[in-house]
């Protein structure tokens, strides 16, 4: 079978290099312009959840391994659900299920006030999984349906511009998200997250987007019922499209070191600060969100718009997240630890945005959902092992500069596998 190129035809029309491409976006497309806006308020609600969690149970227990298994129950949902969700995506109308999801979501994160009045670390875990299974079921829909709200030379800018608000996002968020906690208390920070689901959901119902994509009737059999058949077809796909396969895994590959999110809220609380209040780690994951929006922008004026600029973009961003982080592991301010923040999420957002990109230009239709949940699966699974092996390597005792350390090396580790494939991916062109 021959491997897929782009869907669209013709150049790109619009660079996501260019700010002010996104100002031109927002201006013509009206349907994507209530899309994104919904997802900035979601986004910016979840990061007021965050530090105010992180904090509450940073007060309530003491432990690493505490902040550890709340971004696991974070992780898990994914890991388990992401199959079924991403045949959900490509069986069902995809605005119905982000409407439900943000519905949903924005009752059960009240909840996280009576597991905090009760100070039940094990309610706040068991939330935060269920708060996240809603979270899997729209991811999908969510990624699948931005080509059918833009043109195809208009996905580049709105990825470019999708990555660069989640990260001012969570650069507001989270330092607003600190200050709020801080001054108001980290319940007023919930109040505002479940504010800001009724608000998208709000939005969502005004964004017209196709029905489901139409699918083959075929006799009817459980497997057929309970979506095996659909996933056995997923999985044929991605194994007859050897660069659908390598694009999957390369968010994967940064999560071998997904601990790093697990030291910025240790740092922050601990080893710049002294029974803190959630500010310090609030800095930390401002520098994140301002990298991740530069990251972008800059690869793109180096290496252009183009399918082999971003692959090459994909592979450089590994070794600066390294760098940066191997700088971390050593900064003796909160100051410098923050610059190394910025720099090293210059290169996550560069390998996020870009695969992204890559996967919705080549990706059928009919397959998107399953394809974006099966990414999000094999991410997850990695992002959970490796903030549970921090975590236990914070309770026994390991200093936390030697942690960040082992982690910043281990970019490197498909970094190089990234570059092996682009000799591979040239020597075939030769």
């Amino acid at each position: 079978m021959s491997e897929p190129e782009d869907v669209k035809t013709g150049p790109p029309h619009l660079s996501g290099g260019s700010p002010g491409a996104y100002l031109r976006l927002l201006r013509a497309n009206p349907r994507y312009r209530r899309f994104w806006f919904a997802s900035v308020i979601s986004q910016a609600g979840d990061w007021f959840n965050y530090i105010a969690i992180f904090v509450l149970l940073t007060r309530m227990t003491g432990s690493g391994e505490a902040v550890s298994w709340f971004l696991i129950a974070k992780f898990l949902p994914s890991a388990l659900l992401g199959p079924l969700a991403g045949v959900v995506a490509d069986r069902f109308r995809r605005k119905t299920i982000l409407v439900t999801c943000d519905l949903a979501r924005g009752a059960l994160v009240l909840c996280y006030l009576l597991a905090g009045r009760l100070e039940l670390a094990w309610l706040i875990y068991l939330l935060a999984f269920a708060q996240e299974s809603l979270w899997t079921f729209s991811h999908p829909a969510r990624q699948a349906s931005v080509p059918d709200l833009c043109r195809p030379d208009e996905l580049n800018v709105a990825n470019g511009l999708s990555g660069s608000t989640w990260s001012m996002m969570l650069a507001m968020g989270a330092a607003l998200g600190g200050f709020v906690t801080a001054i108001f208390g980290w319940q007023t920070a919930i109040l505002i997250d479940a504010a800001s689901f009724l608000v998208s959901a709000w939005l969502l119902l005004g964004v017209i987007l196709p029905a489901a994509p139409v699918r083959g009737r075929g006799p009817l059999s459980l497997a057929r019922l309970v979506g095996l058949s659909d996933l056995v077809e997923g999985f044929r796909y991605v194994q007859a499209h050897p660069r659908v396969r390598a694009l999957l895994v390369v968010k994967s590959g940064w999560a071998l070191s997904g601990g790093i999110l697990v030291m910025l809220t240790v740092f922050g609380e601990q080893v710049f600060a002294d029974g803190g209040r959630g500010g310090l780690s609030g800095v930390l994951y401002s520098m994140r969100g301002l990298g991740a929006a530069v990251g972008p922008i800059l690869a793109w004026r180096l290496f252009g718009d183009s399918r082999q600029g971003m692959r090459r973009a994909i592979g450089l961003a590994f070794f600066i997240s390294s760098a940066a982080y191997l700088l971390f592991s050593q900064a003796p301010t909160i100051l410098l630890a923050a610059l190394c923040v910025f720099a090293g999420h210059i290169g996550g957002a560069i390998q996020w945005v870009f695969s992204t990109t890559l996967l919705q230009r080549t990706v059928e239709a009919r397959f998107r959902g399953r394809v974006f949940a099966a990414e999000m699966t094999l991410l997850t699974l990695v992002l959970s092992l490796s903030s549970w092996l921090t975590g236990l390597a914070l309770d026994a005792g390991v200093d936390p500069r030697t942690i960040v350390l082992c982690l910043s090396l281990l970019f490197l580790l498909p970094g190089i596998g990234w570059l092996l494939y682009l000799r591979r991916l040239a020597t075939a062109r030769a």
